[in-house]
């Protein structure tokens, strides 16, 4: 029983490392100004619309987004899940907030670039440990696994697509659009895939 409860909070740690990491990587890409991931980017340019903070909408949202989960894939709800969705928008407007605070130099191109391969690769490393944990999916990313399940088709293309249509809707709301955003609708998918193999699987166990 006590293996049963180290292995447990084992993981729970993963969990919140991977959505510090992930939140982190998307604070990166936010303070570069060259887009954030296709999610913070629809919810960040919804908020700024509504006049309220990325962290508040972001939960609420998640809220919603959670009730079509909890209906077509309840499995994939856990005390990952609630981590990611209450924590990633705050711990966003944190890191943020923090960098600003901490440095002052101009942002150059050759910055941009660092912080954009960076930003992606921490974004992405993030998302895959968090859900390698197996302790629930933060709610947008439970909606991919879930058409997996009911279609059989591939994961890498059905979260392009979501991803496709999610920066859709944020540019229709005016959201932190850049090239960070396009890397992140095309490569998030294929980039878990491999933190998993690579990184998450090995280190978490499956």
């Amino acid at each position: 029983m006590e293996i049963f409860k180290k292995i447990k909070l084992r993981k729970v740690l993963f969990a919140f490392l991977g959505v510090a990491i992930l939140a982190l990587g998307a604070s990166i890409l936010n303070v570069a100004g060259v887009g954030l991931d296709p999610n913070t980017a629809m919810n960040s340019g919804i908020s700024s619309k509504l006049g309220t903070s990325l962290g508040i909408f972001q939960l609420c949202a998640n809220a919603v987004i959670l009730l079509f989960v909890f209906i077509f894939g309840r499995k994939l709800i856990g005390i990952g899940t609630v981590i990611n969705m209450v924590l990633a928008g705050f711990l966003i407007d944190g890191f943020s907030s923090l960098y600003y605070k901490l440095f002052s130099f101009q942002m150059t191109f050759t910055y941009q670039v660092i912080y954009l391969i960076v930003g992606v690769l921490l974004f992405t490393l993030g998302a895959s440990l968090y859900m390698s944990a197996n302790l629930g999916n933060a709610p947008y990313d439970a909606i991919a696994p879930i058409i997996v399940e009911k279609t059989n088709f591939e994961y890498r293309k059905v979260r392009v697509c979501q991803d496709v249509i999610v920066v859709i809707i944020a540019f229709c709301f005016s959201g932190p659009i850049g090239v960070g955003t396009v890397i992140n609708a095309f490569f998030t998918g294929p980039l878990i895939d491999f933190w998993n193999k690579k990184v998450s699987h090995p280190l978490i166990g499956e």
